[in-house]
């Protein structure tokens, strides 16, 4: 029996150039419902831009985005997008409560519902005994927990996290990708860019991204095999080799 497959999110034939350099080139991307893609590559690959053309946050010099069949930019359905960039945008002088309050109201949350929301999300990220601290007192990684409790409050259809991990400890990683994991059995779709090549194996499907084209995509058993590597790590590494080669 054929499995229906249901794409929530879709980048066609993506291209972008920033100051005549090209920083994507003919990308296709469809993120399904229910499954974690994973986006790796170096350091300016081009992985912040596709998502970040993908929500319609940077303009396309060709090709489509859409989101539940609506064509990208469009605020009409943002509030089913939970979005976490790689800079944590939170106020300083408010506390980790006032500043999730405030996004929340922003989303359309209920009081009831939102306050729910704040303390089940806390609890993710192991900040609840802070939830009254001003968020100037936190350091990098606690800001970091906080920019994603902010992002799965209202329980988002698609979640798309840039670099989510980066200054957390590993124990709390672990408890993070397990929640994403449950999001994901819930029907979510969710998209996560990494550099960190444990995390690509816990995805359902990886598309690695070198020079701006999506070099390889497949699931990570699939990659390894086309790639005869142990781990996506050694994938990572043989295709940057292979790149490097081609020039």
């Amino acid at each position: 029996m054929k499995t229906e497959i249901n794409t929530v999110a879709e980048i066609s034939h993506a291209y972008k150039a920033f100051e005549k350099r090209e920083v994507l080139k003919d990308v296709t991307l469809q993120i399904e419902a229910g499954k974690i893609l994973g986006l790796i590559g170096p350091s300016g690959a081009g992985k912040s831009t596709t998502i970040k053309c993908l929500l319609g946050m940077e303009t396309l010099d060709q090709g489509d985005t859409s989101i539940f069949q609506t064509k990208m930019p469009n605020r009409k359905i943002l509030n089913r997008i939970g979005y976490m960039g790689q800079s944590d945008a939170l106020y300083d002088d408010l506390t980790a409560k006032e500043n999730l309050l405030f996004f929340g109201q922003l989303m359309g949350m209920s009081k009831n519902e939102l306050n729910q929301a704040i303390t089940k999300n806390m609890d993710l990220v192991n900040l609840s005994e802070f939830l009254n601290q001003r968020v100037a007192t936190f350091s990098g990684g606690m800001k970091r927990r906080l920019s994603l409790a902010t992002t799965l409050l209202s329980n988002p259809d698609l979640i798309v996290l840039d670099e989510p991990t980066v200054g957390i400890d590993p124990s709390l990683r672990v408890a993070i990708w397990a929640q994403l994991r449950s999001l994901a059995n819930q029907d979510k779709a969710i998209v996560v860019t990494t550099h960190v090549m444990d995390e690509a194996e816990k995805c359902d499907y990886v598309g690695l991204i070198i020079d701006g084209e999506l070099f390889a995509f497949g699931s990570p058993a699939d990659l390894k095999q086309k790639f005869e590597a142990d781990s996506i790590e050694e994938v990572f590494l043989k295709a940057e080799g292979d790149t490097n080669e081609a020039f």
